[in-house]
């Protein structure tokens, strides 16, 4: 691939260049993340119904892995964006090296953990007598890759915090690939069962681990060097100012689904089975638009650091503009063949009754959502953790969690429904000010650092007139000051 100056490119090419160039890669590692989930799915299910029941209670487990990779992913990503927009020579490959470190020392204590407490933990999952011995052979194998799946999911958002965004693509996909591959030679080809399907994760993440981490040392981004580690309580707080918001996100969106299964559960399978097609559906449309906001972060990240501050204005409204025009489309096309959808997932008349309505109040508020995402991820990256931890939590959590305890109770089934609606429109209400206020917070430094800049520009003429007046006696001083002006003009 040919070498790009991401500094450049990040801070000065145009942005309707950048944020796609950065966004495609994401886009489609996801993708192919989601065709791996449901291969993988796929291929356990032809074994039995105990070993698919088991890695269905394993899932929460690897939620919880996935969501330590995000926290100390975006927490140091976040911060060695900024310190590279800000051009700081040693705090990235230190910040690089602490948050790496931290992600796979945190893996390993819960390996440690986990296999001390095997049993226990697979029954507090949820695993009955004859799902018992399932899981635990499914999750002994799982728990070795913890430290290999939360260290590449680290790498992963380091990377394209970067600007790399398709090398963290390529370490993403190839193992994600490789279990596709692994899966049924493991698991009916060697007879291994649910055990091939384990190994066959571990295996493939211990693959996009070591590419990930052979590429920080070759391929233009902060190397990983162990030695520059750092204990430092600096290092660690910004790893949770960026990284807490993620741990919100994934900690109320499971707690959220959990809630929504015991309250549809009071109107029948048929509610239960309605609302998990349409969060399905729901998460493979955001897909794309949260893939655009991974687009805009490293762009954020730069040129706050670089305090370009119009320019990380100017890309959220991109962003939010072109997510906005996406889903629009995609709600007006959902709302009209919102039945049809639903039946690609289950063909049961109730099913569709209740997942059709529900999915057409969800397309509603669908264009609410590229601006609540863009400000979260704003927030987050430009290290505002108050406002982004806000954010993070209002979706899914701060509106959607008393939703569903309240709306349904008055409206029934009519109530369940509409629930995501209504915690949409109050999050948008909630994101508008705060957003908005941070804008104000920005252009004011910058009307600020331009009036400096005018006031050194005028300092400096002035000197010049006195120094027709007086000589060499001020032209020292004079010096200082045009050196002054051209520092600032530099950054400005």
């Amino acid at each position: 691939m040919k070498h790009r100056d991401n500094y450049e490119f990040l801070t000065g090419a145009p942005i309707r260049r950048v944020i796609p160039t950065l966004a495609l890669p994401s886009i489609i590692s996801m993708m192919v993340t989601s065709f791996y989930n449901l291969a993988d799915t796929y291929f356990v299910s032809q074994i039995n119904t105990q070993s698919t029941a088991a890695v269905g209670v394993v899932f929460t487990i690897m939620s919880i892995f996935q969501a330590f990779g995000f926290f100390f992913g975006h927490g140091s990503g976040n911060f060695i964006s900024r310190a590279l927009g800000a051009k700081e020579k040693d705090s990235p490959a230190i910040m690089a090296a602490t948050g790496f470190g931290y992600g796979v020392g945190f893996g390993i204590l819960l390996t440690v953990i986990g296999l001390l407490f095997l049993t226990p933990i697979s029954r507090s999952l949820g695993s009955t007598a004859t799902i018992l011995p399932y899981t635990e052979q499914y999750l002994s194998y799982i728990l070795l890759g913890a430290p290999f799946i939360i260290g590449s999911l680290t790498l992963n958002l380091q990377m394209r915090f970067q600007g790399n965004a398709a090398y963290s693509m390529y370490g993403i996909m190839s193992g994600a690939v490789l279990n596709i591959a692994l899966d049924p030679l493991l698991i009916f080809t060697c007879g291994l069962g649910i055990r091939g399907a384990a190994i066959a994760t571990v295996v493939s993440q211990m693959v996009s681990f070591f590419i990930l981490l052979w590429l920080t040392a070759h391929c233009d981004n902060q190397r990983i060097n162990l030695r520059r580690f750092s204990f430092s309580p600096t290092y660690l707080k910004a790893i949770f100012s960026g990284g807490t918001p993620s741990l919100t996100r994934q900690g109320l969106g499971s707690v959220a689904s959990l809630t929504m299964n015991i309250v549809a559960s009071g109107f029948g399978d048929a509610a239960i089975a309605a609302m998990t097609v349409v969060i399905r559906v729901s998460f493979i449309i955001l897909a794309a638009v949260i893939g655009l906001g991974h687009g805009y972060q490293p762009l954020c990240g730069f040129c706050y650091g670089a305090k370009l501050y119009k320019r990380v204005i100017d890309g959220f409204w991109f962003t939010v503009k072109c997510g906005t025009i996406f889903l629009t489309i995609l709600a007006v096309l959902g709302f009209i063949f919102a039945e049809e959808v639903v039946t690609q997932f289950r063909n049961d008349p109730d099913v569709i009754e209740i997942g059709s309505a529900a999915l057409r109040w969800q397309l509603i508020s669908l264009p609410f959502t590229p601006f609540i995402m863009m400000s979260n991820m704003m927030m987050q990256t430009i290290n505002r953790p108050v406002a982004a931890n806000l954010l993070a939590a209002s979706r899914r959590g701060l509106f959607y969690l008393p939703a569903l305890l309240i709306l349904p109770y008055l409206f029934g089934i009519f109530g369940l429904e509409i629930c995501q609606t209504v915690s949409d429109t109050l999050s948008l209400a909630l994101a508008i000010p705060v957003t908005f206020f941070e804008f104000r917070r920005m252009k004011h430094t910058l009307n600020q650092s331009h009036q400096h800049l005018r006031d050194a520009e005028t300092d400096v003429g002035a000197c010049g007139i006195a120094e027709k007046t007086d000589g060499d006696t001020r032209s020292d001083d004079c010096a200082v000051m045009e050196r002054t002006a051209n520092d600032r003009s530099e950054r400005r």
